[in-house]
């Protein structure tokens, strides 16, 4: 496949962190073609979360692929990676390659429409790199993903379209909240990509 990629590279955020929007780096083609593969061949589970004991199995689904069958908790629940599908392997070059970063896991989103969304909060995990940067790509349905500064509650929003590339990194996660909005205006699935870089040791 011919992969192109905007020349222009926005930082959505003003301060404190980078959020590096590249833009569209799989065309129209590519992207539908992916998002055909990641509907047919990867392993999608209900997400799952512990809040106040009790057990919450969300709309939206999820799935964990990386290198080393890494275990990854995140809301009270622990997940093991599965092995990485060939498209992973394509689109994880990709982003590779856009970032300079080496990554060793990717976590993956299916958001069957706009009632589907996630709350604030910061990818910060101990077993997650010390402000190691993650690359998200997204496909099918475009989604406003917005940004909120955890003391001054400055707010940022970007509109990811389907093919496009949103790198956070720096100090994002400890300065910044994120979130993907629900809205009335999207009926159509959306999947998103989170290439993320690993510690060796796991979790504490």
């Amino acid at each position: 496949m011919d992969l192109f990629s905007s020349e222009t590279i926005i930082n959505i955020l003003p301060y404190d962190g980078i959020a590096d929007y590249h833009g569209i780096v799989l065309n129209r083609q590519e992207a539908t073609h992916y998002y055909d593969r990641l509907m047919e061949t990867i392993a999608w589970k209900n997400d799952e979360a512990i809040i106040f004991g009790k057990r919450i199995i969300t709309k939206r689904k999820v799935a964990w692929y990386g290198d080393n069958n890494f275990s990854y908790t995140y809301s009270n629940i622990t997940r093991t990676a599965l092995p990485w599908t060939s498209e992973l392997l394509q689109l994880k070059q990709l982003a590779e390659k856009k970032t300079g970063a080496i990554f060793n896991s990717c976590l993956l989103n299916l958001y069957h429409n706009g009632d589907e969304g996630v709350a604030w909060h910061s990818d910060d995990e101990k077993a997650l790199g010390k402000n190691a940067p993650i690359a998200s790509i997204s496909f099918g349905a475009e989604r406003t993903f917005s940004f909120r500064h955890k003391r001054t509650k400055e707010a940022r929003s970007v509109i990811l379209e389907t093919g496009s590339l949103l790198v956070m990194a720096g100090e994002t996660q400890t300065n910044w909240l994120h979130a993907l909005p629900k809205t009335k205006k999207v009926s159509k699935p959306r999947i998103n990509l989170t290439f993320r870089i690993m510690k060796n040791d796991g979790p504490d």
